[in-house]
């Protein structure tokens, strides 16, 4: 088994990528590769001066978390932000196939969201991190989080999955068995698959407000042009083999293991802030909530924030003085 290079129409300037690379790596599904390169950044303060923070990103993100143009949590992130550059050291991982470094995988199925715990603990090993001090993420990143939370349960001091969950509900692996059919069948894959992610991500209330069922100069709903644009967006910087890997992760997340016991939870020893968005539909609030109960019934140290915003799961993408007030206390201690 091998990855393949990324045909990606947007030139991505890779002069700031660092790559590990890993030979004869077997999945947990029990695949082989002969070589898997996995790419990062390093941000703010040099490696072993300072505490580490590690940063996933959502499913179409990446490793660019800081940049002026594209960063995508550049107000939380950089110089006097909320995790402060010129504080910590900050590494942001690409997860394994999103094609932001120019490779992709094949066959997606081959992987699933224990592997990207595993590989990105390789590489911090790798580089000497014996302790991180916090890991975040939203979305696929959050559960990512999760999964490197109960694979190392001693490696994380603070957990921060934020608008995420350790499973795969019912709910998601149906949503993205949705969007996988559209991404195999449809004339305009990439366009229509976003479009689809795009209603589950905001809310009713959300897009009532920011079109006010306005038209365009076309005389075009501009919800419907705004739907047109994402999809246009993604398939100019993204691919269809990112996509069915990235959804096929967001659908094998069980940090639990096979047997889902819950007391498993108790086996860490990070505390553990949740994040919530009280309109996500994608990542409800009911089964974070239910998380904290588990976890205080195990004596382990958690807290539960919920973000209150009309803008649902996009919400950890927008939202940043609530998610700023929530984590002022890790990071600014």
């Amino acid at each position: 088994m091998q990855f393949i290079g990324a045909g990606l129409k947007e030139k991505v300037d890779n002069s700031e990528l660092k790559f590990h690379t890993f030979n004869n790596y077997e999945t947990y599904t029990g695949k082989n590769y002969e070589q898997l390169k996995m790419s990062y950044q390093i941000f703010g303060k040099a490696l072993s001066s300072a505490p580490v923070i590690a940063i996933n990103h959502a499913l179409t993100g990446n490793s660019d978390v800081i940049s002026e143009k594209k960063g995508w949590w550049k107000d939380l992130v950089g110089p006097n932000k909320l995790i402060d550059t010129n504080r910590y050291s900050v590494i942001a991982f690409n997860i394994l196939g999103n094609g932001y470094d120019g490779h992709l995988i094949e066959n997606y199925k081959d992987f699933i969201a224990k592997d990207i715990a595993r590989l990105q603990y390789e590489v911090l090993s790798s580089l000497g991190i014996k302790k991180l001090y916090a890991s975040i993420g939203g979305s696929l990143g959050g559960c990512l989080t999760w999964e490197l939370a109960m694979m190392k349960p001693n490696f994380i001091e603070y957990v921060i999955p934020i608008a995420s969950d350790w499973k795969s509900s019912d709910w998601i692996v149906g949503h993205n068995s949705v969007q996988e059919s559209i991404l195999q069948n449809s004339k305009k894959p990439l366009e229509d698959a976003r479009k689809m992610a795009m209603l589950f991500y905001r809310t009713p209330h959300s897009l009532g407000k920011k079109f006010e069922r306005t038209l365009n100069d076309k005389g075009e709903r501009n919800v419907a042009s705004w739907l047109n644009h994402h999809g246009e967006k993604l398939k100019s910087r993204f691919a269809i083999e990112s996509y069915l890997m990235m959804n096929n992760l967001l659908s094998t997340v069980n940090a639990l293991e096979e047997d889902q016991n819950p007391d498993r939870l108790k086996s860490i020893k990070s505390k553990v802030i949740q994040i919530s968005i009280d309109t996500d539909f994608f990542f409800i609030a009911d089964e974070n909530s239910k998380t904290a109960k588990l976890l205080d019934n195990l004596n382990v140290r958690n807290e539960h924030h919920i973000v209150k915003s009309i803008h649902g799961h996009d919400a950890f993408l927008i939202e940043h003085e609530q998610i700023t007030e929530f984590l002022a206390p890790v990071f600014r201690e």
